[in-house]
């Protein structure tokens, strides 16, 4: 018996939305609420409907383009990673798009887009605000999608990533190991996987050491410098009391740089900063800072292979996630406290 191809009327139906209700989902459009998104992304799984006008046939069909969706393009963090993707996507004759979601979910809901209007074979999240559902919906549809410094349970997405939980302790007990017991945090994004996991080893590795969670000592600067560089300002304001500062990323430390720098404190003398990724501008500002190095090309460069793959050969079938470590590079800025 051959079964009947779900259409997009038929989403409709099972949603009881209209036709163009669904396409609005599909394509992104931030004018359809979370509830009856949510019905509409459930009809689709349900009836496994596959969101391509082409169908099959043109499913088929090969544009050796990639594309890479960034949260913010202006981040330092992205640059090895984009640039691992490139060469290994032009090693092996594809192309790369680069695409900036400035930080909006909307946004990658649009470039996730470029899937089923087949400008692309493939797309990479890194680093992605959309929810583990959502971006499964279009793997069990049979799109390609791999994500970057995240890791999702799903058998047909690829994912490279490193251990936030684990990074963000290490960081810590270097800073108690320093001798510093007043340790405040600067988180990214609120909903990012990056800043509650890292937030989450931060508290645990505070309990493991015996000091006390202090909420106050916790500020939000967005990952950017000047986030990081307001987050502290507003730390200073509150009258919290520290000694020591652990950036979840090196935007932000060079942020709590600046806002140093503003207000007369003197690093690592008055106080010890730490960051994430140790890109290149950690070394040239005095002191340098200390920072987790990632291996951000090789989590671009292996992912890209990995995805790459799975649409031709899938020699690495049964290996789908790939985890790589991070170490703490110890710098001057994280000096014990006096």
């Amino acid at each position: 018996m051959i079964m009947k191809e779900s259409k997009i009327i038929d989403v409709a139906r099972r949603a009881n939305v209209s036709p163009a209700t669904v396409s609005r989902v599909l394509n992104g459009s931030n004018l359809v609420n979370a509830k009856t998104e949510e019905r509409v992304l459930q009809a689709i799984r349900e009836l496994d409907y596959i969101p391509n006008n082409m169908g099959k046939q043109l499913r088929s069909r090969k544009t050796m383009n990639l594309a890479v969706v960034v949260s913010d393009v202006r981040v330092s963090y992205y640059a090895e990673i984009i640039k691992g993707i490139e060469n290994m996507a032009n090693s092996l004759h594809y192309n790369v798009l680069i695409c900036d979601a400035q930080n909006e979910k909307a946004k990658e809901r649009e470039f996730l887009s470029l899937l089923m209007n087949r400008t692309v074979d493939a797309l990479i999240l890194v680093t992605p605000n959309l929810s583990d559902e959502e971006i499964a919906v279009y793997a069990d549809n049979g799109y390609m999608v791999g994500l970057i410094g995240r890791k999702i349970e799903h058998a047909r997405i690829p994912c490279s990533f490193t251990d936030n939980i684990k990074l963000a302790q290490e960081v810590v007990f270097h800073l108690a190991e320093q001798g510093h017991r007043k340790i405040a945090f600067l988180s990214g994004y609120a909903d990012a996987t990056d800043s509650i996991e890292r937030l989450e080893g931060y508290v645990k590795a505070l309990k493991a050491c015996g000091i006390p969670f202090e909420p106050a000592l916790v500020e939000n600067g967005d990952f950017s410098e000047e986030g990081g560089c307001e987050a502290f300002h507003r730390l200073c304001s509150s009258g919290a009391d520290f000694t020591a500062v652990f950036a979840a990323n090196d935007e932000m430390a060079l942020g709590v740089y600046k806002a140093c720098n503003e207000l007369g404190i003197s690093i690592p003398e008055q106080l010890a900063v730490a960051g994430v990724d140790n890109i290149r501008l950690t070394n040239y500002v005095t002191p340098r800072i200390s920072s987790v190095e990632q291996p951000l090309y090789a989590m671009g460069a292996v992912l890209a292979e990995k995805l790459i793959d799975q649409m031709n050969d899938n020699v690495w079938a049964e290996k789908r996630c790939f985890k790589v470590d991070a170490k703490l590079v110890v710098k001057e800025s994280s000096k014990g406290a006096e």
